[in-house]
């Protein structure tokens, strides 16, 4: 065997025991590389003849030939085993039972917001949508919210492109807004009963949806649920007020024996204002009082804001947070967890 038959033979064993590309590319420049054994072998033949050079040159092109086609042979068969492998990894039992898709469900605060909705209606209340994105006018100069009061700041509310300086466009931090938006196109609907002296149909509604604030901690999150509501009529008081919203609360927890308390607060929009507060009977709850809504009777200012004389129209308004009903109603205490996406959080809450 002479020196070029014994280098290609070298070179195919070394390409046999390599096991990955990694050391099959290390074998390689030992041979072709720059500083491999075939490349030296080219530069030896500067000092030969040029007969002894075509000679030559044609016998280490056969080997080095011989030596790629080798290195071609073992790669393509390192890459088919490295295939192998990951079919065989990746094996499908056609035979097997295939994986069912589990029923989906309504979210836990979805299941609430349908309850409320489901109650007030029962009372004779429509239900507004309106605009995520509000002008300043409808979130807080029609709610009389003066011009220094802090809800404006950026430090509580999102700004958003649009509008100009003095009316710019924002996240509504309230649904309150819809109170106003609905009961001016009420009163557009019954202006000429209105101009007539007539008695209008009574604004009963309720607005729920989205809101925004700067917010986030176990029980306030930057997105949130608010569920506001609104009565105006000739003869509306507070007492109905009490009514409706003990009525509601006993319906919702479906605790008969629930206890209401109104503590005298502040609020932009009503004056008269309360916070409402309810205590369970029973359960783990049961003897703290726990604030589930601020309300109030409607602001004259706001009632003007509607189109609405102050002095014929008068009316009440409240405010809750499905989120919080939500979780007094299931026992949570992390509002984050309503918007993790756990799946086997919210599964607990479908029937």
């Amino acid at each position: 065997m002479n020196e070029l038959d014994s280098l290609v033979e070298s070179a195919q064993q070394l390409f046999a025991q390599a096991h990955t590309p990694a050391d099959l590319e290390n074998a390689k420049a030992q041979f072709l590389g720059k500083s491999g054994k075939m490349t030296e072998l080219m530069k030896g033949m500067a000092q030969l003849s040029v007969e002894e050079k075509k000679s030559r040159g044609a016998a280490i092109n056969v080997a080095k030939q011989a030596i790629e086609a080798a290195l071609t042979a073992r790669r393509k068969a390192l890459a088919d085993a490295e295939l192998q492998a990951h079919l065989k990894a990746e094996v499908l039992d056609v035979t097997l039972p295939g994986r069912r898709r589990g029923s989906g469900g309504l979210h836990p605060v979805s299941i609430t917001m349908e309850r409320i909705e489901g109650i007030f209606g029962s009372m004779g209340f429509d239900v507004a949508e309106g605009p995520e994105i509000e002008s300043d006018w409808f979130n807080f100069t029609a709610l009389n919210t003066p011009e220094d009061h802090p809800a404006r700041s950026m430090h509580d509310t999102f700004y958003v492109e649009g509008g100009t300086q003095h009316a710019p466009n924002l996240l509504r931090t309230h649904t309150s807004p819809m109170q106003v938006r609905h009961a001016v196109q009420h009163v557009k609907r019954y202006r000429n009963l209105i101009d007539a002296g007539q008695t209008m149909p009574e604004i009963r509604v309720i607005a729920p949806g989205r809101t925004y604030r700067v917010d986030s901690d176990a029980t306030h999150s930057p997105m949130f649920h608010q569920c506001e509501g609104l009565w105006i009529g000739e003869n509306v008081s507070f007492k109905d007020l009490k009514v409706v919203f003990t009525d509601f609360c006993k319906t919702f927890f479906e605790q008969d024996d629930l206890v209401l308390r109104f503590r005298p607060s502040f609020f932009p929009f009503t004056e008269p204002s309360a916070e409402i507060d309810i205590q369970f009977q029973s359960g783990p709850l049961a003897g703290r009082w726990l604030e589930v809504s601020g309300a109030g009777q409607v602001h004259p200012n706001v009632v003007r804001n509607m189109g609405l004389d102050p002095e014929k129209y008068i009316g009440f308004a409240f405010g809750m947070g499905p989120d919080r009903l939500t979780m007094l109603r299931y026992g949570v205490n992390d509002l984050r967890l309503f918007f993790d996406g756990d799946i086997r959080f919210l599964s607990q809450f479908q029937s």
